[in-house]
C-alpha cells in the first residue's frame, strides 16, 4: 500500500469544514457527497491520510469547503498527483486552487501550442537523488513562460547554487504548463529559502526574477517532532517523497500580445481547391501566417448547413448538426486520385472552370465536389470498410454519427430538410434510424458513404491542427449561438428547443427593424437539469481541432431576443428571460395600461407616412401618393387587391385577419415584385409592428415595452405626459431592471461551460450591450471584441484604441460589415471625422482608402493594448496597391439585415501567389514586428 497524506492550508470560518475528493475509491471517486472529511491541525491546516494499493500512479483530486449549512463548494480545478512505484509514502502539500488571473495563459492555446515545450531540459532532474530514501520534489505552475525560456530555482543551499544565478538548477517542463525539480533531503538544510527565476535556454542569460518575498521551507522533523513540518520521517517507511504544490511564478506585469488573421474557409483560393476554400487551404494559409509573423487564423463555423443542396446554404451559421463538418471541405488531394484517366480528366476540367469563377458558386462545387467523393468511395470502398482507424472512427463517434446520417439521408430521400414531412420518421425514434444503418437495409450504403465522408474530415483537420500546433499557428474556431430548425438536433433533442419561437436580435446598427435568425431558442431549464451537457459536447467536438473559439452573440447567454413565429423582422420580440411587468407596475410610473396598444393599430392619419413616396415623415402627405388605397382603406383597388385594414374605431384601423401577421403578408405578396405590390406589401409589414407593448407568451398577463417604440407612429399618439411616462418605463426596463438578473443566468450558465474546456474563450459581444455583460466576462476572463467603429461607450463614434482591455480581440471589420476600403466609402461625413479626428490628418479625406491610409488603421490596431489583434484577410490586402483586389464593393461578405445574403466571397488571388508576394510579406512582418506582436 501506498501511503498518501493530503495537507492543505485553508483559514476557515466559523462553522466551515474542508473535505477532499478524488478520482480513487478512497477519495470518494470524484461523488462529492461520498468526499473525505479534513482534521484541523494548528495554524489553518487540513490533514488527510489514506493508503492506496500499490498500482496506484495517478490521483486527480479537488478540496472543498462545506459551511454550516452543509452546501459543498469544490475548487474550480483538480490538482494532479503522481506516483513511482519505488516510493511507500508521500506527504502533499497544497494550495487552495482558485481561478489564476492570468487563466488565458492555461488554455491550450498556449499550453499545446504557442508556449509548449518540444524539448525540456531535464539534466538536473535525473540525478541519483530520485534513488536515495527520502526526497523533497517543488512543483509550480508557471504558464506563461514562453519556449526559448526556463525557470530555475535559486536560494540560500549549495544545490541551489547559493544565489549564484550561474549555478542555479533549471526546472523540468515535462508537464508544462508545471514546473518540477527534487532535491535529496539530506541535502538540505533548513530553513530553505529560495525564489524562483526565468532565464533563458540557450545562454542562460536572466530574463526576470520573480516578483515578491523570498519563499521558505522552515524546516524537517522526526516522528516525535512537530507534525506540521514539511518533512517527516517515519520508521517504517522505506522511501518517502515530499511534495510541495508551490503557489505560481509571481511573473512581473508583461504584456504578450500577438497578431491573426480572420478569413472563412469557404473563402480561401488556390491551386488545389475546387471552386471553394477547403480544409488544405488551411495548411497553405499556416504557411503564410508563420511567414508574416502572425501566430492565429480565426474562421467561420464548419459544419454542414446542407438543407435544400442550393446557394441558401451557404450560411455558415445555420448548422443542421452540431457536430459533422461541411462535405465541402474535404480537400481532393489530400482524399486521393481516381484511377479511371477519363473521369480523373473530367474532373480536373471543371476544377479549372470552378476555381476561374470570382466567388464560390456554391451548388455547382458541392455538385461536382459530391460526384467526386462518390467516385472515389465506390473505388476504395473495399479497403476503406477494412480500415482499423474508419472502423474505430464509426464506434467513437455513433452516438451523434448515425443520426446525422440518417437526417442526411431521410432529407435527401424526402427532398426536404423539413422532418415534419418525413412520414414514419417525422419524430426521431432510435431503433427505427438504427435499423436503417443496418446491413440487410437498402440504406446501408448510404450510411457507410456519409460516415466515410465525416471519417474523412475530421481525418484531415485533425491531421491540420496538429500541423498548426507544430507551427505555433493557433487555429480559432466559431461556435454559432443557434442551430437551423431543420436540423439533426432539432429532430433527435426537441425537449432542448423552443420550436415556436425563434431568434434574432433586437434594432442595432446592422439593422432598423432587428434581425430574425429564424433558429429556435433553447429551453434553458432542460439544459440545466442534466449539467449543460448538449452545450459540453459542441465545445468537445470543437477542442479536437481548435485552441481558441469564438462564442457567437454571447449575449445570447445571458438572454436571447425572442421573436413569435409569425414575425419576419425583430422589432416586436422580446428578451428571454426577462421580467416582464404587471399592468400595476406600469400604471405606477403614471400610465393607464391600454390593452389596444398590444395588438397593431395605426390611426389614419398617419397612413399617407407609411404608404406615401416619403415613408420617413410623420406630416400629412397628399392623397395623391396614396392612388392605391382607396378612401376607406378597405375595398379592393383596380380589382387586384383585397381591402387590407379594417377600423377598430373611427380614427384608428388594424389589420384584416388574412393578413394580420408579417408571415402571411410575406406569403400573400410571394412573387409580387411591382412597386406598388412592394409599397403595400412594406406598409402593411410596417404596421404589424405599431403596437407599444408586447404580451408575454409565458405569463399572458405581463408585458414588455416594444424595442424601440419610441420610433412608432402609436408611440406619437400619446400626450407629452404619457410619452414621459413611457420614456421612463421603458428606460428603467431595458437600461436597470435586468442587470442583475441577467447577470446571475450569465454565470449560472457560462460558469460550468468555460471551466469545461481549455481551449481560449472569446465572446462576440457586439450590440445592445447590457451592463452586466463585460462584469461577467471580465470575472470568467472571456475576451472581448473590440471594433473602433462599433464604440461601446455611449455618445462616443469612435472607441478609443489605446483604452481597449488587454483581455480583448481588436479588430478593424467583421464579416458583418464593410472592409476598410468599401466602409470608407460609406458615409462621406464620417470619413471625414475620422480623416481628421482619428487618423490625425487635415484637410479633406480621399475619395478612397489608399494603402497608406489602409496600413495607417492597421498599424494603429496592432499598438493598441488588446492580446490579439485580428485583421481580416481583405483588410491586409489593403496595405498594398499591387496585391488589392480592384473592387473593394465584392469584398464583404455578409449583410446581416438581408435573411437571404449569399455567402460567397472568395479572396482575388490563390494562396501560393500570396505566399510568392515577398514584398508584401515583409511589409506585413514589418507592421506587426513593430507593434512587439
Amino acid at each position: 500500500m501506498i501511503k498518501i497524506t493530503f495537507n492543505i492550508k485553508y483559514n476557515t470560518n466559523w462553522g466551515q469544514r474542508i473535505f477532499i475528493v478524488g478520482s480513487c475509491e478512497e477519495l470518494g471517486a470524484n461523488i462529492i457527497h461520498a468526499a473525505k472529511k479534513m482534521r484541523y491541525h494548528n495554524d489553518g491546516e487540513w490533514r488527510l491520510t489514506i493508503f492506496a494499493p500499490d498500482s496506484t500512479r495517478k490521483i486527480d483530486y479537488k478540496y472543498i469547503v462545506e459551511d454550516k449549512n452543509d452546501i459543498r463548494t469544490p475548487e474550480n480545478r483538480f490538482h494532479h498527483a503522481t506516483f513511482e512505484h519505488d516510493c511507500d509514502s508521500y506527504v502533499l502539500h497544497d494550495y487552495w486552487l482558485s481561478e489564476p488571473e492570468n487563466r488565458t495563459f492555461y488554455t491550450s492555446a498556449f499550453t499545446k501550442n504557442l508556449f509548449v515545450r518540444h524539448d525540456t531540459k531535464n539534466a538536473e532532474n535525473k540525478t541519483d537523488t530520485a534513488k536515495k530514501n527520502n526526497h523533497i520534489i517543488i512543483r509550480l505552475s508557471a504558464p506563461q513562460t514562453r519556449p526559448e525560456q526556463v525557470v530555475a530555482i535559486t536560494g540560500n543551499q549549495n544545490h541551489l547554487g547559493n544565489w549564484n544565478l550561474e549555478n542555479a538548477p533549471h526546472m523540468s517542463a515535462d508537464n508544462f504548463p508545471q514546473w518540477e525539480i527534487r532535491f535529496n533531503t539530506d541535502d538540505i538544510s533548513f530553513p530553505m529559502e529560495y525564489k524562483f527565476i526565468v532565464l533563458e535556454n540557450d545562454t542562460n542569460r536572466l530574463c526576470y526574477w520573480e516578483t515578491g518575498e523570498n519563499r521558505i521551507i522552515r524546516h524537517s522533523a522526526t516522528d516525535n517532532d512537530d507534525e506540521n513540518c514539511i518533512i517527516r520521517q517515519f520508521p517504517e517507511e522505506k522511501r518517502r517523497c515530499s511534495v510541495i504544490n508551490d503557489y505560481p511564478l509571481r511573473t512581473p506585469e508583461r504584456s504578450w500580445k500577438a497578431c491573426g488573421t480572420v478569413i472563412p474557409v469557404f473563402s480561401l483560393r488556390s491551386e488545389d481547391s475546387f471552386g471553394i476554400g477547403d480544409i488544405g487551404d488551411i495548411k497553405k494559409l499556416i504557411d503564410w501566417t508563420k511567414k508574416t509573423g502572425q501566430h492565429l487564423i480565426q474562421v467561420l463555423p464548419m459544419n454542414d448547413t446542407t438543407c435544400s443542396h442550393t446557394w441558401k446554404d451557404s450560411y455558415p451559421y445555420s448548422a443542421i448538426s452540431i457536430y459533422a463538418l461541411h462535405p465541402l471541405y474535404i480537400n481532393i488531394p489530400m482524399l486521393g486520385s481516381l484511377n479511371d484517366k477519363k473521369k480523373m480528366t473530367f474532373f480536373n476540367e471543371m476544377q479549372k472552370k470552378l476555381n476561374a469563377r470570382e466567388t464560390v458558386d456554391y451548388p455547382s462545387a458541392e455538385k461536382i465536389k459530391t460526384s467526386y467523393y462518390r467516385e472515389y468511395f465506390r473505388q476504395e470502398k473495399e479497403h476503406i470498410l477494412r480500415d482499423i482507424d474508419f472502423k474505430t472512427f464509426i464506434t467513437q463517434n455513433k452516438e451523434w454519427l448515425i443520426p446525422y446520417a440518417a437526417f442526411s439521408y431521410l432529407r435527401d430521400k424526402n427532398n426536404t430538410a423539413d422532418f415534419s414531412d418525413w412520414g414514419e420518421y417525422a419524430q426521431y425514434e432510435r431503433k427505427k434510424v438504427e435499423n436503417l444503418c443496418h446491413p440487410d437495409n437498402e440504406a446501408y450504403d448510404e450510411f457507410l458513404y456519409l460516415f466515410f465522408i465525416q471519417y474523412t474530415l475530421h481525418s484531415q483537420f485533425e491531421s491540420i491542427a496538429a500541423y498548426a500546433r507544430q507551427n505555433a499557428v493557433v487555429l480559432k474556431g466559431d461556435l454559432p449561438i443557434g442551430i437551423n430548425r431543420k436540423s439533426v438536433e432539432a429532430w433527435t433533442e426537441p425537449n432542448y428547443f423552443n420550436m415556436l419561437q425563434q431568434t434574432g436580435a433586437p434594432p442595432d446598427d446592422f439593422s432598423d427593424t432587428g434581425q430574425n435568425w429564424s433558429f429556435p431558442t433553447y429551453n434553458w431549464d432542460v439544459m440545466e437539469k442534466d449539467g449543460f451537457s448538449w452545450w459540453k459536447k459542441r465545445f468537445n467536438k470543437l477542442n479536437l481541432y481548435f485552441d481558441c473559439f469564438r462564442i457567437d452573440h454571447i449575449l445570447g447567454f445571458f438572454r436571447i431576443w425572442e421573436i413569435p413565429l409569425n414575425y419576419i423582422e425583430g422589432l416586436c420580440g422580446h428578451f428571454r428571460p426577462a421580467l416582464p411587468l404587471s399592468c400595476e407596475e406600469i400604471e405606477k410610473y403614471g400610465l393607464v395600461f391600454d390593452e389596444r396598444w398590444t395588438k397593431p393599430c395605426i390611426h389614419t392619419h398617419f397612413l399617407p407616412c407609411i404608404f406615401g413616396e416619403n415613408k420617413n415623415s410623420a406630416q400629412y402627405e397628399t392623397p395623391e401618393s396614396l392612388h392605391f388605397i382607396s378612401d376607406n382603406y378597405g375595398e379592393t383597388v383596380d380589382n387586384e387587391l383585397y381591402g387590407y385594414l379594417r377600423h377598430i374605431d373611427a380614427e384608428r384601423l388594424t389589420l384584416n385577419e388574412f393578413c394580420s401577421t408579417q408571415r402571411k403578408i410575406k406569403k400573400l405578396f410571394e412573387g409580387s415584385n411591382d412597386r406598388k405590390s412592394q409599397i403595400i406589401r412594406d406598409g402593411l409589414m410596417h404596421i404589424a409592428n405599431e403596437t407599444l407593448f408586447i404580451e408575454d407568451p409565458y405569463d399572458t398577463k405581463c408585458y414588455h415595452p416594444r424595442i424601440s417604440a419610441y420610433k412608432s407612429y402609436v408611440y406619437r399618439e400619446l400626450s407629452n405626459e404619457n410619452r414621459r411616462a413611457f420614456d421612463r418605463i421603458y428606460h428603467d426596463f431595458y437600461f436597470l431592471r435586468h442587470n442583475h438578473f441577467w447577470k446571475e443566468t450569465a454565470l449560472n450558465r457560462l460558469t460550468p461551460l468555460i471551466n469545461s474546456t481549455d481551449m481560449l474563450v472569446c465572446g462576440e459581444d457586439l450590440g445592445m450591450i447590457p451592463a452586466s455583460v463585460h462584469e461577467v466576462m471580465n470575472r470568467l476572463q472571456i475576451f472581448t471584441l473590440e471594433i473602433e467603429r462599433m464604440p461601446k461607450t455611449l455618445h462616443t463614434e469612435f472607441a478609443d484604441l489605446k483604452t481597449l482591455p488587454y483581455n480583448s480581440v481588436c479588430t478593424t471589420s467583421t464579416h458583418d460589415i464593410n472592409p476598410l476600403r468599401a466602409w470608407w466609402k460609406e458615409d462621406r461625413k464620417k470619413t471625414q471625422r475620422y480623416y481628421n479626428n482619428i487618423l490625425q490628418h487635415d484637410g479633406e479625406a480621399p475619395e478612397e482608402c489608399s494603402p497608406e491610409i489602409a496600413e495607417q488603421i492597421i498599424r494603429n490596431h496592432l499598438q493598441s493594448p488588446s492580446m490579439l489583434t485580428v485583421i481580416p484577410l481583405q483588410d491586409w490586402f489593403a496595405v498594398d496597391e499591387q496585391i488589392k483586389r480592384r473592387d473593394a464593393d465584392n469584398e464583404r461578405i455578409n449583410i446581416p439585415s438581408d435573411p437571404n445574403n449569399y455567402w460567397c466571397y472568395r479572396m482575388h488571388i490563390t494562396l501560393e501567389a500570396l505566399l510568392r508576394a515577398n514584398n508584401f510579406n515583409t511589409k506585413i512582418r514589418n507592421l506587426i514586428t513593430d507593434s512587439k506582436r
